[in-house]
């Protein structure tokens, strides 16, 4: 026999809640273009902070400066918040105006 929902004294049908499991958001991490930074530094970054073999960081730091960003990898909020923070702090250090910023997917 299928269990109906609870009944009280006012009628009022009581179900069960159904909560909704969504993924967590992604960001991606994306380098600016800037008329100061040179392309080796760029290639340094992507290579250091995100793992990228010499032909790959090439392609993205063209990007960058073709089309004005480059999307340096996809991460959790808190890992792109992390490299973000890494990639800005590097290029200061260095004393390059590159600028790293994270995007909702």
């Amino acid at each position: 026999m299928a269990q109906q929902p609870y009944q009280d004294d006012d009628s009022l049908l009581l179900d069960d809640a159904k909560t909704q499991i969504k993924p967590p958001k992604r960001y991606q991490v994306v380098l600016l273009n800037d008329d100061f930074t040179p392309m080796d530094f760029v290639v340094e970054v992507l290579t250091r902070f995100f793992g990228m073999d010499e032909s790959k960081a090439n392609a993205v730091m063209l990007a960058v400066h073709t089309q004005g960003k480059g999307v340096c990898g996809v991460y959790s909020k808190e890992v792109a918040e992390m490299k973000v923070m890494q990639v800005n702090q590097f290029a200061r250090q260095n004393q390059h105006p590159l600028q790293c910023e994270m995007e909702v997917v």
